[in-house]
């Protein structure tokens, strides 16, 4: 439901513009307002459930994520809808947030990398399942069942997590002090690197308020680091120096922006050069959610016979080739390539996220599991804005190049062209235009397949980070792990 709610809005912003009677650009900020208050919160949610009690963070954020779909799904006006999604934002985090400890203290050995991979890969569909389930809503019952939907949902969660779910949280007596300016700057410094992540591609990387957000998120960043030094505070910056947990949280980053951030660009590609409908584009996309799912049922198995980095490295490599199989598809290759591609895709999703969710929680002391957690899961949405605004600009750059070389660079055509064509809307071009404006698009798609297709590659080369530590280095590390314990 927290991934899900990502991209389900997606296919939606045009019905609730009509509906509510307001422009498309604000509706647009139903997704923002989410993915902002979501990502912000993470890394402070997961801190926070460590001193206060995990089961108890995870609890009191789906009642709001509960009470948030519902006031989402009877907004009378734009407004009230944005606000709504932001708590729902908040929410989703801190349900999100504690969940790898929750799991990491019910299930020991085999039944944790089993419980972690499922996770995994019902997580990473979610995503991808999005525009499907949004389109078949939008479709059947109209656009207020997306949000509706979680209602009855939520309920039961909230129910079963009271009656099931065992409370997981560090024994009292070594639980440290809450930290409000930690947490303050946390929120301050995720919301302000996120917001020009998020709004660059659309009013500028060199709008006021995209270099402002972004300065004032490096500063609050440096004083969130200055703030923790004392090791007792909100984050405890002494895990950063465990090298396995932050290579998994650098590669969950790095993931996440070469498979979510390069997704809207498939959407796109598959809507405007085949002239699918949503609900068909989601459809289409079935053999990416699919090969999830079904890896994920094996990926278990897989971590009894591999170490984490070669499945991590195996995982980067399938979503490289999908990737280059994709740019193949974007030049012209036939149905067989794209469906190869999407499948590799997903496979790799599927092999890359559980043995970096399960590195995360062991690597780190069991009282920091709830702040390791946070942590990890705090790169992900971070890796996926990045990924969107990186592989945008590459996306718009490369459009511009293929424009101009057929039309001029300084030609008003161009410009009229850049916008019709960005959007995918080739319906609304000349006839005599529209041979240049599939080139262009075509050859934008496939530059960012190839983009992602080298973070993939860079993937590869980190996964080694995650090797098991020589024996000479093991009892240096669990003296660390044991005096970071200590800081408790």
């Amino acid at each position: 439901m927290m991934t899900l709610d990502v991209t389900v809005v997606n296919v939606a912003l045009s019905d609730i513009a009509r509906d509510l009677d307001t422009g498309l650009g604000r509706v647009q900020w139903t997704v923002s307002a989410y993915s902002l208050a979501f990502g912000a919160l993470l890394l402070t949610a997961g801190a926070l459930s460590d001193r206060i009690g995990r089961r108890r963070v995870f609890t009191a954020g789906m009642a709001l994520f509960t009470l948030a779909s519902a006031a989402c799904g009877l907004a009378p006006d734009a407004g009230t809808l944005i606000a709504a999604r932001g708590a729902q934002g908040l929410g989703g985090a801190m349900v999100f947030a504690p969940t790898l400890a929750l799991i990491a203290a019910a299930y020991e050995g085999a039944r944790r990398r089993a419980v972690i991979a499922a996770f995994a890969a019902i997580a990473s569909a979610a995503g991808a399942l999005g525009p499907i389930v949004g389109g078949l809503f939008v479709h059947v019952l109209g656009w207020r069942w997306i949000f509706l939907v979680n209602v009855p949902i939520g309920i039961l969660v909230v129910a079963g997590a009271l009656a099931r779910m065992p409370e997981s949280a560090a024994p009292r007596d070594t639980r440290r002090r809450i930290d409000p300016l930690g947490a303050v700057l946390g929120v301050g410094a995720l919301l302000a690197l996120h917001y020009p992540l998020v709004t660059g591609p659309e009013v500028g990387w060199a709008a006021p308020e995209v270099l402002g957000s972004a300065a004032v998120g490096v500063v609050l960043a440096v004083g969130l680091v200055a703030s923790q030094r004392r090791g007792d505070g909100l984050i405890d910056i002494a895990l950063l120096r465990i090298r396995a947990f932050s290579g998994a949280a650098a590669l969950g980053f790095l993931a996440r922006l070469s498979s979510l951030g390069v997704l809207a660009f498939v959407t796109l590609w598959l809507q405007s050069t085949h002239a699918y409908s949503p609900l068909e584009v989601g459809l289409r996309l079935l053999p990416l959610t699919g090969s999830l799912l079904v890896a994920g049922l094996f990926v278990a198995r897989l971590q009894k016979a591999f170490p984490p980095d070669v499945l991590v490295a195996g995982g980067f490599a399938a979503q490289g080739l999908g990737l280059i199989g994709l740019a193949a598809a974007g030049s012209g290759a036939g149905e067989a390539v794209t469906v190869t591609g999407l499948v590799l895709l997903g496979v790799g999703g599927a092999v890359i996220f559980p043995p970096l969710m399960g590195v995360a929680v062991n690597a780190v002391p069991a009282d920091r599991a709830g702040m390791a957690s946070g942590l990890t899961n705090a790169c992900y949405p971070l890796g996926t804005a990045t990924g969107v605004a990186a592989f945008g600009a590459v996306f718009s750059a490369r459009l511009g190049d293929g424009l101009g070389s057929g039309l001029g660079a300084g030609s008003g055509d161009a410009t009229a062209l850049r916008k019709a064509v960005g959007t995918g809307r080739f319906e609304l071009l000349d006839p005599a235009l529209q041979p240049l404006a599939r080139s262009a698009f075509s050859g934008a798609f496939t530059a960012v397949c190839l983009a992602s297709a080298l973070v993939c590659l860079l993937g590869v080369l980190l996964a080694r980070t995650l090797r098991a530590e020589p024996e000479a280095v093991v009892g240096t590390a669990k003296r660390r792990r044991s005096r970071i314990a200590r800081t408790s």
